[in-house]
């Protein structure tokens, strides 16, 4: 804990937030413009506001909070809760919660929260909407599928599937013009040197600059498969525990999923990719361990390639290989 620093420990729901103080102070407010005033009269130079990352609840107070000058934490809500069940607390209130989320400010060490830029925010609501029609494109030609095996489906169910499928590909097709316009924009350069490499086609390029924010968020290729729940972790515990390492899948999931689709065709296309694959393979391990680790070679080869400046070069290994 810094001294001087008083820490205002915040859970936020739909409607309000729940704050408690250093000092053990409780207070509750609307979660609304007029809310985060009268909250922010509490706090001075020397006030840090900690917080969960509640899905879409905690934004705008963390960016009111943010542009007055106040001291942001965003924690991810995994690292408190585990916190939570460390000091055994039986009781579960939004007060308690508060109260709690203020205490694991005082005891870890954390982050200041950024936020991201108007463009890098628009980028981010345009992907998340391209999953839900992703979705909606897969359901709907499952639903066709079925129709067809039934062997004597309804026309004007088959029409209306196939003029509702039409549609969510256009506003894909759409989105995806209008976000590669976007990123375009900023990242242009690091867009064109991310696809010299083997298995990184258009698509996974322009999700790596979206999802990492052009990679400018992190200052290694380690810190980014951290970032992407991509480190293993070990279980071992004397003699009587010795688990499998497993990925913490603690990380972003959409960047980890895309390199997991990635990691087949790289396997193919990009000899280092290849090599590492078959070389943990012959080891008689997994094909899916060896899959993982194509995943961490691929993002740390992105990582180099967008921090050098260079383009992809099979011969020049220790630009691919440091982190």
């Amino acid at each position: 804990m810094n001294k001087g620093i008083k820490y205002f420990g915040i859970d936020i729901s739909h409607l309000v937030f729940d704050v408690t103080d250093s000092d053990g102070n409780y207070h509750q407010f609307k979660n609304n413009p007029p809310g985060f005033k009268k909250f922010t009269k509490l706090l001075n130079d020397n006030s840090h506001c900690v917080m969960e990352a509640t899905g879409y609840y905690h934004y705008q107070l963390a960016y009111h909070l943010l542009e007055s000058g106040i001291k942001v934490s965003v924690e991810n809500p995994l690292a408190i809760k585990r916190f939570i069940q460390m000091k055994l607390s039986k009781i579960k209130t939004d007060k308690s919660d508060s109260k709690l989320i203020c205490e694991y400010a005082k005891q870890v060490e954390l982050k200041l929260w950024k936020g991201s830029s108007k463009h890098q925010t628009e980028c981010l609501q345009m992907t998340r909407l391209l999953a839900v029609y992703t979705k909606q494109s897969t359901m709907l030609k499952n639903k066709l599928h079925g129709e067809a095996v039934l062997g004597n489906p309804s026309k004007a169910v088959v029409g209306s599937l196939k003029r509702s499928l039409k549609q969510v590909q256009k506003e894909m097709k759409m989105l995806e013009d209008k976000l590669m316009i976007l990123v375009k924009e900023v990242h242009q350069d690091v867009l064109t040197r991310l696809k010299s490499i083997p298995g990184i086609g258009n698509k996974t390029a322009l999700m790596l600059v979206v999802l990492t924010d052009g990679f400018e968020r992190f200052n290694s290729g380690s810190e980014l498969c951290s970032y992407a729940g991509l480190t293993p972790v070990i279980r071992q515990s004397g003699s009587s525990v010795n688990g499998r390492p497993r990925i913490s899948k603690i990380g972003n999931q959409k960047l980890r999923n895309l390199l997991f689709m990635c990691s087949f065709n790289a396997c193919k296309h990009n000899k280092a990719c290849r090599d590492i694959y078959e070389r943990i393979v012959a080891k008689g391990k997994s094909k899916k361990l060896a899959l993982i680790a194509v995943c961490n070679k691929l993002l740390k080869q992105a990582f180099a390639i967008a921090k050098s400046g260079l383009i992809y070069d099979e011969t020049y290994r220790s630009t691919l290989v440091k982190s």
